[in-house]
């Protein structure tokens, strides 16, 4: 896939798209959009607040009846053409991504791939809505329909949002609901440019209604009475403060949170590929900004040494730069509050000896120093019980736990409040059932990790959330069963 080159110090303003118009004054203003490179302003974000929030569901409710209604082949050829957009543009869409969340932009031209697959994929769904015809005693006649909630509010973060886009909209959209989008604030930019191809492409006004914005529009969101479905990804925080809020209303809520998700080493693995899938899969994927990746690397006592050595000879020598480099493998994480949460944590670990770092965990310095880059970082010996291995770091740091046997590397794995996905390590066929069915995880990967294929579903177990994305469990989420008796003579 070819890149394309943009400014990085200039990605221009991100408006609101309300009913099917561009919205650049708002009741509460503007933010300056910091680029994670140099620290220096990157853009304009026009906020959504209430009275934004209010007319954008109201745009959406307006044009509810002509979408729930149009015909399924016809609403197939919108999602169609979004994704033909996203096809046609994805050079240009990774490019700004890479620019406004710091994604090297080689690995950020995957999410305008995947994103287009679940478009393509919701949209074949259209014409396949059905209902059932239970059995019931008697001359009466009993059926079900499967129908669209309304309004639904979507409200995504800033890691890969044109994923969460396909994730979330495209399922929403092909089971006839219509849509408000809260895109992040820290990174609307790509969310912007696609919105601007949707409408040229024809998207009817009022189907999708784009807002950028913070706390205050996201719980407006939540709140209102005439939204009837709010599907949410993000942080744990968040995501009780939308319940909270849901409470009001009684509002249903979807929710795919983090994960501190384990990847389990068995002496037999082959130590050289699980080295490089750990070392890409944690520190240089999104520089380890992703909720699902596999950051406690578990490992069998009996290879734990050799698998360290391997581990960071890599890790030290990933390429950190700027994200729009195509050299660039780990670029800087989004924001200065996130490059310091880091270090604290490493630091923690450091100095109460919850693990030792044997590589990085420092702030880049040189022609780096003014952007908000972590080094590539190892930690080994990690107590399971630590904050590091507990808690999300978000960045570009890989920790590593031994275990002795199977059942103390899955009591090891299954010990956190997330469980979103876990993976396995092993030439054992036996084995890799045998622990996928004790992993406490909503996904299990064996030997390899496919990239969020629409087809499967994808969500969390206990503090991971609930609700699920992909396949046919995915458009379930976007539409409620009606019963309805028709009485015999």
């Amino acid at each position: 896939m070819s890149t394309q080159t943009i400014d990085q110090s200039d990605l221009g303003e991100a408006r609101l798209f309300i009913d099917g118009s561009w919205i650049d004054k708002t009741s509460v203003g503007t933010m300056t959009k910091v680029n994670p490179a140099d620290g220096t302003a990157q853009g304009i974000v026009h906020l959504a607040g209430t009275d934004e929030v209010d007319a954008a569901v109201a745009a959406a409710r307006a044009a509810l009846p002509a979408w729930r209604d149009m015909a399924p082949t016809e609403r197939r050829r919108v999602l169609l053409r979004m994704e033909a957009v996203l096809e046609e543009h994805a050079a240009e869409l990774a490019a700004i991504a890479a620019a406004e969340g710091g994604t090297a932009v080689n690995l950020a031209q995957g999410g305008p791939a995947v994103a287009a697959q679940w478009f393509g994929y919701y949209a074949g769904w259209t014409d396949k809505i059905e209902g059932s015809v239970p059995q019931v005693s008697g001359n009466g006649f009993d059926y079900t329909r499967c129908e669209p909630y309304g309004v639904v509010g979507i409200i995504i973060t800033w890691n890969g949002p044109l994923i969460s886009v396909g994730m979330k909209v495209a399922p929403a959209l092909a089971a006839g609901n219509t849509v408000v989008l809260k895109s992040p604030e820290l990174a609307p930019f790509a969310i912007d440019r696609f919105t601007q191809l949707l409408a040229d492409a024809g998207v009817p006004p009022g189907v999708l209604n784009v807002l950028p914005g913070g706390p205050e529009a996201g719980d407006r969101l939540v709140r209102h009475p005439d939204v009837a479905k709010i599907s949410f990804t993000g942080g744990l925080p968040t995501a009780k403060a939308i319940l909270e809020a849901a409470r009001h209303t009684v509002t249903p809520v979807a929710l795919e949170l983090g994960g501190k998700s384990a990847n389990l080493v068995f002496p037999d693995a082959d130590l050289d590929a699980v080295a490089m899938f750990c070392v890409f899969m944690t520190v240089g994927l999104m520089s380890g900004q992703g909720c699902a990746l596999p950051t406690r690397t578990l490992v069998h006592r009996d290879v734990y040494d050799e698998l360290v050595v391997k581990l960071e000879a890599l890790v030290s020598s990933l390429p950190v730069g700027n994200p729009m480099d195509p050299t660039t493998v780990v670029g800087p994480v989004v924001s200065a509050g996130a490059c310091q949460r880091i270090l604290g944590m490493v630091d923690e670990a450091r100095t109460t000896g919850a693990g030792r770092v044997v590589t990085g965990g420092t702030r880049a310095e040189g022609a780096l120093a003014g952007g908000f880059y972590v080094t590539p970082t190892l930690i080994v010996d990690v107590d399971n019980a630590s904050r590091i291995a507990q808690e999300e770091v978000f960045g570009p740091v890989l920790v590593v736990t031994p275990f002795d046997d199977e059942d103390e590397a899955i009591r090891i794995a299954n010990d956190t409040t997330y469980g979103l996905a876990a993976y396995v390590q092993t030439r054992d066929v036996a084995r890799a059932h045998r622990v996928a069915a004790r992993l406490e995880a909503g996904s299990v990967y064996v030997n390899g990790f496919e990239a969020l294929p629409a087809t499967a579903p994808f969500g969390g177990y206990k503090q991971s959330g609930f609700g699920r994305e992909g396949g046919r469990a995915g458009l379930d989420e976007f539409l409620q069963i009606k019963n309805v008796f028709i009485a015999g003579d």
